[in-house]
């Protein structure tokens, strides 16, 4: 059992834990297409996180032409570039999937406020 799990650990990224269901994120994933390697962009709401280790995945939502397109990456994937966190939002669940039943500005999540750092002065 330990032997899995060392094997696991020399594959995961360590950049890739900066997000939660309900951010914005910006995937940036390498497509390749025939000769030629590119990078192509997926932008969306994250709608769950599942799994651990290796076998974690993420989905991300997005509205394309008012349709709505949901894709599930791999975690620690060498396709994927780096997950960017455009804006984080404050949700009280862990799975999202009822966002695929709302449209629109229903469909909008709050944003997740900063939180103040108190600066002390010293006199």
């Amino acid at each position: 059992m330990d032997a899995i799990r060392i094997v696991e650990a020399a594959q995961l990224k360590k950049d890739r834990q900066g997000f939660e269901p309900g951010d914005q994120v910006r995937v940036h994933v390498k497509v390749i297409e025939g000769e030629k390697e590119r990078t192509q962009i997926f932008d969306g709401t994250v709608i769950r996180k599942r799994g651990d280790g290796s076998r974690a995945s993420f989905t991300v939502r997005r509205i394309s032409y008012g349709v709505g397109v949901e894709r599930t990456f791999p975690l620690h994937s060498p396709r994927i570039e780096r997950v960017e966190v455009v804006r984080r939002s404050r949700v009280r669940r862990a799975k999202l999937y009822y966002l695929r039943g709302l449209a629109g500005k229903a469909a909008r999540l709050k944003e997740k406020r900063a939180a103040m750092i108190p600066t002390t002065t010293e006199e």
